[in-house]
């Protein structure tokens, strides 16, 4: 049996040079999750522990904004 040469497998890939706004595009259409822990200490000793934990995707047909649909204006003239 015989594999891609040695020598070809550790060959850098070529430069290929990434818009921001496309790696963005390509992150958010199939979503990003961020993590993240928030410690609040006072002489070594831990105070206030906080975890964070958001799911980011784009919006598409396929997956509505929840906030799309508009609820009826608040305090405005009932008729």
């Amino acid at each position: 049996m015989t594999g891609p040469d040695r020598s070809t497998a550790l060959e850098p890939l070529p430069d290929r040079q990434v818009a921001l706004i496309d790696l963005l595009d390509r992150l958010l259409a199939g979503g990003v999750v961020l993590t993240g822990d928030v410690v609040l200490s006072v002489a070594d000793i831990d105070l206030v522990r906080i975890s964070l934990r958001a799911l980011i995707v784009s919006v598409s047909a396929e997956n509505p904004s929840p906030w799309e649909q508009s609820a009826p204006p608040r305090g405005g003239d009932d008729s």
